[in-house]
């Protein structure tokens, strides 16, 4: 059977990796989503999630639960090994993914899609005040994130989400199936 791969959505917070992945499930029906675990409340204006307390957090980490792992902005995230077993049984599957973790992510799913997504810092500074999770010296604090440098050794597509959700997607879907793109040309 052809493997799968994982496609991972990376980028600053707040420049719109969830809607993007929701428009991309949407318009591929072929493709899952991974629901990451977070140690975070559940948010009913969030992303799908499984919440977790640090301590179930950890559990599940020992149990082996988790493909893939980390931190950041004083949470723990997790990819579960069922989103793995997808990719190796011919599977693509969307993740929201820390950008300090991409090169494991390569290690353990093996083929990995990597898409950028940027936004001008006014877009995004505007959308993490919208979403009213983080007080304004959280949000200085992940705006200084922003530009934080991908590894050299992935190949990497850009993509810029300052303008429409559709021109966005339109993008990611060139980008990942471009001999679709080119059948579709002639």
């Amino acid at each position: 059977m052809t493997k799968g791969r994982l496609i991972a959505i990376v980028g600053p917070s707040g420049v719109g990796k969830d809607s993007l992945m929701r428009a991309l499930a949407a318009a591929e029906p072929h493709l899952r989503v991974a629901k990451r675990t977070i140690t975070r409340p559940l948010d009913p204006d969030s992303e799908d999630f499984f919440s977790a307390t640090e301590a179930e957090f950890r559990d599940q980490e020992a149990a082996g639960a988790f493909a893939l792992s980390w931190g950041a902005h004083e949470l723990r995230y997790g990819i579960a090994t069922t989103d793995l077993d997808r990719v190796q049984t011919g599977t693509e599957v969307l993740a929201n993914l820390s950008r300090t973790v991409l090169e494991e992510a390569q290690c353990v799913f093996g083929r990995l899609a990597v898409l950028s997504v940027s936004a001008a810092p006014e877009i995004l500074a505007a959308r993490l005040a919208d979403r009213g999770r983080e007080r304004p010296e959280e949000i200085l604090k992940r705006l200084s994130r922003a530009e934080v440098r991908l590894p050299n050794s992935l190949a990497v597509t850009h993509l810029d989400n300052s303008g429409p959700l559709d021109q966005t997607v339109a993008a990611a879907r060139a980008a990942l199936y471009p001999s679709r793109e080119a059948l579709e040309i002639r």
